[in-house]
């Protein structure tokens, strides 16, 4: 694909372009924040949930391309964030944004964008887009927004070859808690919204590596009583809490360089405690690194709510999100460590968990509930194990 021929089926006065570092331009009309931004670039093939994808610290460095063309169709509203602001880099869409038609809308998607400093670019060939993506692999591209259409497209490619990638880079610290916080909402409930845990039979510490705000509300529901400390966290601290369990959350970049300060602190808990420990995500990579496994970049990643994975044990195959452009290498899992589940698209690991104890971590999302609730059984399975132990 090249630039010519991107060109040249630009709009009369495009307001946005969208920069590959091999030179591929593609332009559209622009939304939310005008400037600049570089980041990687992913696509996300879910067909609801735009305002969770963006608010989803594990997007961080990213660009999220929307293979669905309805978005900011529902509007956004403050109950579906899943943390504070929105941490995708940006978006492309296929669609402009159009006026929000749902009950629940407080505010148009353009607005919140533009207010929260993303930017957002409409009109791109969203399928071509993607299947460049996944043949070139996932791409450092620049976004430019100016509604008076002055682009420096040389400037733009530089800007996007410049990008230094994800591999190497710890953005966890960028995305963690300033500082330790307690925990009690569960997840929603019709009519009410999210209602407090009250009546918590377990004391579990998080480790947030970008926590999703869904996690927490799971971890609530299943009965726990939630302290969330920084990722950085020494094993000292999390033990200082007297936790009856370990979790170790989802987030963003490359777990080696997460791994420097994460995986000693997972690997004195394994060492010296028999605490239950779960992991999701950058949390399943984090507890892979301490039992001795690898990881490694892929291709284009798995981004998605239709994502099928078997559970090895039982032969059921369930349909999950995913948010990961790492993976665990199975061939590195060490003995006593077995993969409990794998990805039925490209075979990759998707969980794991030790034989002789209550440790056990996937690389999906089970709080996400993209439709069917067929992981949430995995918050229930922590539970059990805190309550044998006690």
């Amino acid at each position: 694909m090249s630039a010519a021929t991107a060109q040249a089926s630009a709009p009369a006065k495009p307001t946005a372009c969208l920069a590959l570092a091999d030179g591929t331009i593609f332009y559209g009309h622009g939304f939310g924040a005008t400037g600049i931004t570089t980041a990687e670039l992913c696509f996300n093939t879910a067909m609801t949930g735009y305002q969770e994808i963006m608010t989803d610290p594990s997007y961080a460095g990213q660009v999220v391309t929307f293979t669905f063309p309805h978005i900011g169709n529902v509007g956004v509203n403050p109950e579906d964030d899943e943390t504070g602001d929105p941490v995708a880099a940006g978006m492309v869409v296929k669609w402009d944004p159009t006026e929000p038609s749902n009950w629940r809308a407080t505010e148009r998607l353009v607005d919140w964008l533009e207010k929260r400093g993303r930017i957002g670019i409409g009109g791109v060939d969203t399928r071509r887009l993607t299947r460049a993506i996944r043949h070139q692999g996932a791409p450092h591209v620049a976004i430019a927004h100016d509604p008076e259409g002055n682009f420096d497209i040389e400037a733009l490619i530089t800007e996007a070859r410049a990008f230094s990638g994800l591999e190497g880079l710890d953005l966890a610290k960028e995305v963690t808690c300033a500082q330790s916080y307690k925990w009690d909402e569960m997840r929603w409930a019709w009519p009410d919204g999210y209602p407090k845990q009250t009546n918590p039979r377990h004391k579990v510490v998080a480790l947030d590596y970008g926590a999703k705000r869904n996690i927490l509300r799971c971890l609530a529901s299943a009965g726990c009583d939630v302290t969330v400390l920084p990722a950085t966290a020494t094993a000292e601290e999390v033990l200082a809490h007297d936790p009856d369990g370990v979790f170790l959350s989802n987030g963003p970049g490359d777990p080696a360089a997460t791994g420097e300060y994460a995986v000693p602190m997972i690997k004195t808990i394994l060492d010296t405690t028999d605490l239950p420990v779960f992991g999701i995500c950058l949390g399943h990579q984090m507890l892979a690194l301490a039992l001795g496994a690898r990881t490694i970049k892929m291709n284009h990643g798995h981004h998605g709510a239709n994502h099928p994975v078997k559970d090895n044990d039982t032969g059921k195959v369930e349909i999950t999100s995913m948010n990961h452009g790492f993976a665990v290498d199975t061939a590195s899992l060490p003995e006593g460590v077995v993969e409990t589940h794998v990805s039925l698209f490209d075979g990759s690991n998707c969980g794991l968990r030790m034989n002789d104890r209550p440790v056990f971590s996937v690389q999906y999302h089970p709080e996400a509930s993209p439709g069917p609730m067929d992981s949430y059984y995995l918050f229930e399975r922590f539970a059990q194990a805190m309550d044998a132990r006690s």
